[in-house]
């Protein structure tokens, strides 16, 4: 491949490139010496799943594993005791180790969905960063003013407001950047909410002697809401190793506003301009479930949703779960206790406020009263939310 035709692959859907006359230099001293860049990407396991947001860089990384360069998959399990305070309003709550660990095991089965495995190095920043003295990371910290941590837009937003900042937060940022300078990285992949953290990244590559990473900036993809970027803790998010069903669905709810954008950076295409956006979106659902779980799922889950939500069928696979006797009272059960027993919510609130919102049904009948006694028969059909079934069987029924 010509050099110019790889910077354009690089420089396709990117922001910002930081910087172009840096990246071609490493591109022709990469030729010369017969061996790909190191480009790492890091992603804290803050979260059990991998979404749809994630596959955009990810994409990113394929494309230059296809051209031989060599990603490191940067796994932080030690920052993600910390909390990335990037883009938000306040200090975020650090997870357990033990929290850290199950989510960055998952992380490790979904990540090959997309990257190719042999040009993949996966490591975890504890590796070095649990054995970082204390007088390390003061020489770490000596590196940095708090006037250029305040230079970044969250921090000093929340700075005016005077709402609190944690002095470990200052230490995101650079620990991060260390990453990159333990790492020797050539280039660096991610989100544009991660600007000042890498460009914090080049200045300690500097600082330690090294030539600095280029960046390679890419936007963020909007959640299901069509407004904010997709994230787990905002509820808006499409997982990648969700049911195909739910992913089917979850695309088919999305703003028609937001397809182009859908369109371009999950599928690398335009939108089509020859049918309307509901169309469109049955295009793009059935494109994006089949990569994330073959054709045949896509085409049961296109069938599945025709079903549900344009015939008012219920669904083919109803999910069942047991009632005994003795867990009711006059042969009747509270609603909230009813949800929570199907597993279709996980608290008493998640519960009551589904209910006061018209969410939840029972045999197709509307039910908004979060204090209602229900009177149980078997197989009786819940609906919760938009995608959400199950079927009730009572003990001694069961099987």
């Amino acid at each position: 491949m010509h050099i110019e035709k790889e910077l354009q692959i690089i420089k396709e859907n990117a922001v910002d490139v930081i910087s172009e006359g840096e990246l071609l230099k490493k591109l022709e001293k990469s030729r010369a010496e017969g061996k790909g860049l190191r480009v790492k990407y890091g992603a804290d396991p803050s979260a059990a799943d991998i979404h749809l947001g994630h596959t955009v860089p990810l994409q990113k990384l394929r494309q230059l594993q296809d051209m031989g360069h060599q990603v490191i998959f940067l796994i932080g399990d030690f920052t993600a005791r910390i909390g990335d305070p990037s883009g938000v309003s306040k200090t975020r709550p650090p997870l357990t180790k033990q929290e850290v660990q199950n989510n960055a095991s998952t992380y490790q089965e979904q990540i090959f969905k997309i990257l190719d495995r042999k040009l993949t190095n996966v490591v975890f920043n504890s590796q070095w960063c649990d054995d970082m003295k204390s007088g390390e990371i003061m020489k770490l910290a000596s590196h940095y003013t708090v006037a250029r941590m305040l230079e970044r837009d969250d921090f000093a937003l929340r700075f005016r407001k005077k709402e609190p900042i944690s002095i470990h937060e200052f230490l995101y940022p650079l620990i991060q950047g260390y990453d990159s300078v333990f790492l020797k990285a050539d280039m660096e992949v991610g989100g544009t909410d991660q600007r000042f953290n890498f460009l914090v990244a080049r200045e300690l590559q500097r600082d330690f002697g090294q030539e600095p990473e280029v960046l390679i900036l890419l936007p963020l993809l909007e959640g299901t809401d069509g407004k904010q970027k997709m994230s787990k803790s905002l509820d808006n998010y499409i997982g990648i190793s969700e049911p195909p069903a739910e992913i089917y669905g979850k695309i088919m709810s999305i703003p028609d506003e937001i397809l182009p954008r859908y369109y371009n950076l999950l599928l690398r295409i335009d939108m089509p301009n020859d049918c309307g956006p509901h169309e469109a979106k049955k295009h793009l659902a059935r494109e994006i479930t089949s990569i994330h779980h073959g054709e045949e799922n896509a085409g049961k889950s296109e069938q599945e949703f025709e079903k549900v939500f344009v015939r008012k069928e219920l669904p083919e696979n109803i999910p069942e779960f047991v009632l005994r006797n003795e867990e009711l009272k006059d042969g009747k059960i509270w609603i909230v206790e009813l949800l929570l027993k199907a597993k279709l919510a996980a608290t008493g609130n998640e519960a009551r406020r589904l209910i006061a919102q018209g969410g939840v049904k029972l045999n197709n009948k509307s039910c908004t009263d979060p204090e209602l006694n229900i009177e149980i028969r078997d197989n009786m059909v819940i609906k919760a939310g938009k995608r959400r079934f199950a079927r009730i069987k009572m003990e001694g029924n069961h099987g």
